[in-house]
Formats: C-alpha cells, structure tokens, sequence
C-alpha cells in the first residue's frame, strides 16, 4: 500500500512519509506541516483511527486523515472518528489525483471567515438583513406591529412570510397568546372549514368528538393563514365574515362563538393575478390588505446571502456539533450564482445539508449541490430550459435522499406540512 501511495504521491510532484506508528505520526505532525495523514483501517483494527481522534482535535489546523479501507461498511466509523475521506484498498492513481487536487485547491482558495450579523429585528424569531430592499419591511413591522390591526404579506414561497409574521405576533401587544400557523394549501378542502372553525360532534362521519378549531386555539394571539388564495369561493366568504365580525361558526354548531384574533394572512402570488383568475374574492383581498407588507426574493437582497448562510451555518453547527468559521470562495461563488427559486427556505435547506456533509470547518464546493459543480450554476443558464416544477421536483429528491426517505423530517427541512409534501410525492412520481 505504501509503495503505491507514494508512487501516485511522486506523479502529483510530492512525498508521502511513512512512520511505524500514531505516536510517531504525532511527533512527525509536530514538527513539519503535513497536508494529508494516511492511515490504513481494518474492522478488526478499528481502534487504528482512536490515536487521532484523542490526540488531534483540538489542533486549530491539522492535516486531514484518509482513512484506507477494504470494507465499505467501515464508512460510518471512519467519518464518525474525523477522517476527512474514506477511499477503498487498493487506492488508485486517479482517485489519488482527484483527491490530492482537491485539497490543493482547498488549501489555495481563499477563506471568506463567516459574518456575524445583529439582527435588527428582536425576540425568537430575529429576521437577518442588512439590504436596502427590506427597509420598507422593517419599517412597516415596526409601525403596524404594536397594534391589534391585520396583515398581509406579500411574497414567493420560501421568502419568510410564516417567519415575519411570528416577529410581529412577538413584538405585537399579545406576545404572551399563542401563535398559530395554518397553510392553507397543505388541508383538502373537505377538512379546511373544519381546521379553520372547528367543528361539533356529529357534525359529519369521522367527527367522534367537539373540536376547537385554528381561530378559537388562536384567541388572544395570532393566527397565520398562509396561501389564503387557494381556499374555495364559498370557504373564503365564511372567512370574511369571521374577520369581519371576529366570531365564528364551527361545523354543524348551534350559534356564534367570539374570538379575538390578529389575523396576519400570506399569498405566494400577485393578487391581482388570484382577481382577474376569479380566484381570490376582492372584498376579502381588501379587508386583508388595509396592511400589505412585500417580501423580496432573496435575489433581490444581495449581500443578505451572505449574511443568512453565516447564520444559518452558525445554527447548524450548534444542532451538529460542529464550528464552521468560513466559507471558500469558490463555495460562496456557487451560491451567488445560483437562482434560488426556493428563496431563503432553499438556501436553508442547501446549507443544512452541507452542514451534514461537511467535515471541516469551511464549507466548500465539494459540499454544495453535486449538479452545480457538473454543469454551472442554474443561473448560467435560461431558466425556460427548466420549468418551476422540474426544479421543485428535483430539490425534493435531494432533501429525500438526504433524510433516508423519512418524510417528517424532509417536510421540517423543506418547511412544508407532512400532507404538502406527500401529495408533491405523488405529484412528482418521487
């Protein structure tokens, strides 16, 4: 093995030293600056790992270890342990080679060191942004926040509606009533009146028992509705009334019952668009938008992508267990380039997984989207050679893949309802 290693070693212009044991590896490690440790790993030796691990963690830059196995089923462990690759027995020259580019390109690139941005915004839920295009934003959550009066927001999935409605639910008169959040689109349409308003025992077959529904929970607080455009005609002129009057009917009860609800509503499209497709009532878009607060894309932030996949990777990293200081320039180039349909919701979910994946603490390409080191970027490219829906269809495969086909925790990383999510597997023939 080591004969051939260092064969493939002299080919990439470099020497690879061979030492009798971890304690030598260590002393050797001391003394002169080491790019990549190699170390062979069999399952009855598994313990040939633990010298690193004990010894060289707390090393603010030490070489990476390349675990050499003949057993596949080791991987777990390996990565586990802190090695940095795993690459099976015999090595040959060209996964030799691909790994020695990769380390020299990672050694080359330069560090962008992650930023720590001071949300303007308070409480648990904090909305990171230093663009212009979020001032409007800002300035109206803080004029409309302290009071009682309803919003809608405006803004594509993935922008941050569900989010900014908590700020203002928590920086609002009633922080200490309950939140609660109910996305329209991801109910059928036969439960939603039942969601929305609760229904009486009896009131229908499967309904065994009273059940409160989403505005009686929410009084004293905040209800959320996003996707308030794909209710029916007739469930969104109850709703009105219930706005209107701040009371609500359940199904198959016997009179009114009051509620005292901040009603905060989300639509993904132009609304003028729902009118003329007579799929959103006017009189409901008017006394929902006495308040209208439009999101941006997150394209239309600029350096807020930075500022966001700091955090996020900040957040990450204390979920993991991990640090991350930094992001390459070569990672961070990729995901300025990329189109982000998704928006923030995409560029969280892109960066969760890469915190899963990376084992250092810079993110770099080899972390991001494999399709965006093959072929570019989708933004280098006309967005009519993908339809919205082939891309939707694509970045749920990769979240599925990621979480083993659990779909719970796809749907929490997508931020989707389970029912949303498992109707777009079935869409999409996933």
């Amino acid at each position: 093995m080591f004969r051939d290693l260092a064969r493939h070693a002299r080919a990439e212009g470099t020497t690879l030293y061979k030492v009798p044991s971890p304690a030598a590896a260590i002393r050797a490690i001391g003394r002169d600056e080491f790019g990549l440790v190699f170390v062979p790993v069999s399952a009855e030796r598994l313990d040939q790992l633990r010298w690193w691990e004990r010894a060289l963690r707390n090393d603010p830059r030490p070489p990476r270890v390349v675990a050499v196995v003949a057993e596949p089923a080791l991987a777990l462990e390996v990565t586990r342990m802190g090695a940095f690759e795993m690459l099976p027995a015999p090595v040959d020259r060209e996964r030799f080679s691909e790994l020695y580019r990769r380390v020299s390109e990672a050694e080359s690139e330069t560090v962008i060191p992650l930023s720590d941005a001071i949300p303007p915004t308070g409480g648990s839920y904090p909305i990171i942004s230093r663009s212009a295009e979020m001032l409007p934003v800002f300035r109206t959550i803080a004029q409309v926040a302290p009071t009682n009066a309803d919003v809608l927001l405006l803004g594509e999935t993935g922008t941050g509606k569900e989010f900014v409605a908590r700020t203002i639910h928590e920086v609002g008169p009633r922080p200490d009533g309950p939140f609660t959040a109910l996305h329209c689109s991801a109910i059928p349409e036969h439960l939603l009146e039942s969601e929305l308003f609760g229904h009486e025992r009896g009131s229908f077959p499967g309904a065994v028992s009273q059940k409160p529904g989403r505005f009686e929970r929410a009084s004293g607080g905040t209800l959320f509705l996003g996707e308030v455009g794909d209710m029916s005609a007739a469930l969104q002129s109850k709703l009105l009334r219930a706005i209107r009057g701040r009371e609500i009917e359940r199904v198959g009860g016997a009179g009114p019952i009051p509620v005292d609800v901040r009603l905060v509503a989300g639509l993904d499209r132009d609304p003028e668009e729902l009118l003329a497709q007579g799929r959103l009532r006017e009189d409901l878009l008017h006394r929902l938008g006495v308040v209208t607060i439009r999101l941006p894309r997150l394209a239309e932030r600029g350096d807020d992508l930075f500022l966001l996949t700091g955090h996020f990777l900040r957040d990450f990293g204390r979920q993991y267990g991990k640090t991350f200081t930094g992001i390459s320039e070569g990672a961070l180039d990729l995901l300025r380039r990329h189109e982000w349909t998704g928006n923030v919701r995409e560029l969280r979910s892109v960066l969760q997984r890469a915190a899963l994946l990376a084992n250092t603490e810079v993110i770099r390409p080899e972390h991001l989207p494999e399709e965006w080191r093959q072929t570019g970027p989708s933004a280098s490219r006309p967005r009519t050679l993908r339809a919205l829906r082939d891309v939707e269809a694509h970045h749920i495969a990769d979240v599925l893949a990621l979480t083993r086909g659990q779909i719970g925790e796809a749907a929490r990383i997508l931020g989707l309802h389970r029912n949303t999510l498992t109707r777009k597997i079935r869409q999409y023939r996933l």
